[in-house]
């Protein structure tokens, strides 16, 4: 594909969206170990299931906002009236189980957290902190396994493709293409 830049990114990077051409160069594949934005991620990741992510990357902002900046105990503590409004902004994506289960994972979230000192901790654990290098899967042993666990514990919305996704969005796994400018092969 062309870019105005003239730098070669990965295929799925669509040139004509510069909120995606940014994603791809300064967010996605970056590890992450901050809380509050694996949090977002996994919010988002969640409402991106059966949907494309530049479609919910389109959306981020109004989602920013109407879960009061992926504010984790915000979102804990919401109750059916602000599900309600939510499932009625039309600035997000307005399904009503995966608004339900927003809220249920955000609070075994925080009951990671608190049995981790951290989700960073938790995640990345899985690791032993390193990044994973690898291309052209939707799955794999450590999505399943992370999968498995989240679901176990009570989220829902975190299959293991999504979950694979969300790996790759925080960095736990590096899939950008060989001959991408940020393709990094560990």
């Amino acid at each position: 594909m062309e870019y105005a830049d003239h730098k070669n990114r990965c295929t799925w990077a669509n040139p004509k969206n510069a909120l995606y051409i940014k994603y791809h160069d300064e967010e996605w594949g970056q590890p992450v170990h901050d809380d509050h934005r694996l949090f977002e991620m996994l919010l988002l990741e969640s409402f991106q299931a059966g949907l494309s992510w530049e479609c919910v990357l389109n959306k981020r902002e109004s989602f920013r906002k109407a879960f009061d900046g992926f504010d984790l105990d915000k979102i804990c503590a919401y109750g059916e009236e602000k599900m309600e409004e939510l499932r009625q902004d039309a600035g997000i994506i307005r399904n009503r189980r995966k608004i339900e289960a927003a809220v249920k994972n955000a609070r075994v979230f925080r009951d990671i957290v608190a049995e981790h000192g951290s989700f960073s901790d938790y995640l990345w654990g899985y690791t032993n902190g390193k990044v994973i290098y690898e291309n052209d899967k939707t799955s794999s042993p450590l999505s399943d396994s992370i999968s498995k666990d989240l679901r176990k514990r009570g989220m829902s919305f975190v299959g293991t493709t999504i979950i694979y996704a969300y790996l790759q969005a925080v960095g736990v796994i590096d899939s950008h293409e060989e001959g991408c400018f940020l393709c990094r092969q560990g």
